[in-house]
């Protein structure tokens, strides 16, 4: 692939090129129209290009970098993880009117159980400095006939691999919110014909929206084990907007008693 350098001569050339366009520009109200005509098509054709050239630019020289990894993680942890909606552009970027299992993505799963629904699901790009995520997912609700709204996060097979009762799971989330309303997380861990399921409520209260699974309480059967995943349960999520900015997943084992 050919590469487009910019070097001492084509510096000279853009020079002239901008002095060139600027001086049409200032002479526009003078000039020929047969000519202006032709200026303002040529114009038209470097503008998209242009265009083009510096929304790719801001897209990915923005901070976050996309397919940043980077967040903070327990010092001792074995296994860590970022879901893909937050880490790079989704090919469906989100949906309107989203019916029941929807997907965003591969990983993340909307359930409801409405009659007509009236809910959005949109990933957004995170464009603030202190954003660690370079993609957050807003969701949006209006009317609200259903008695639950949940999304579901599978979790990746390296976060089950060689799991032990000895481990606590962490799930740390960053959450923007219209007006303040309850969000749950429960750990369902399918293991033979059982599921283990460990509900944990989101401190939203606090600076760090963090929440621990310790396995040592379950009675989980390390040898069984087949797969994970984390519902986010939202309890009265009527006529509300929630920005989920950032979610991130680790897992540690347990300090020895």
């Amino acid at each position: 692939m050919s590469k487009i350098s910019f070097g001492f001569l084509d510096g000279k050339m853009f020079s002239r090129n901008i002095q060139r366009w600027a001086r049409a520009a200032r002479r526009a109200h003078l000039t020929e129209l047969p000519v202006l005509r032709r200026q303002r098509n040529r114009a038209r054709v470097l503008k998209t290009h242009l265009d083009k050239l510096i929304h790719t630019a801001d897209e990915r020289l923005a901070l976050p970098m996309i397919g940043s990894t980077s967040f903070a993680k327990p010092h001792n942890a074995d296994w860590a993880w970022r879901p893909e909606l937050w880490r790079g552009p989704l090919a469906t970027p989100g949906f309107s009117a989203v019916q029941t299992k929807s997907m965003l993505g591969n990983e993340v799963t909307l359930f409801h159980d409405c009659e007509f629904s009236e809910l959005t699901l949109r990933q957004l790009r995170n464009l603030r400095e202190e954003d660690l995520a370079p993609y957050g997912l807003r969701l949006d609700v209006f009317q609200f006939d259903g008695s639950f709204l949940s999304l579901v996060i599978d979790l990746p097979a390296e976060g089950t691999d060689n799991l032990k009762r000895t481990h606590l799971l962490r799930m740390d989330a960053l959450v923007e919110m219209e007006k303040p309303l309850e969000i749950f997380a429960r750990l369902n861990i399918k293991h033979g014909p059982n599921t283990e399921q460990i509900v944990r409520e989101l401190p939203l209260h606090e600076e760090n929206h963090r929440v621990e699974f310790d396995l040592a309480y379950s009675n989980l059967n390390e040898k069984r084990v087949e797969r994970a995943w984390v519902d986010l349960i939202f309890e009265g999520p009527q006529m509300n907007q929630v920005i989920l900015r950032d979610l991130t997943f680790s897992r540690r084992p347990r300090a020895h008693l």
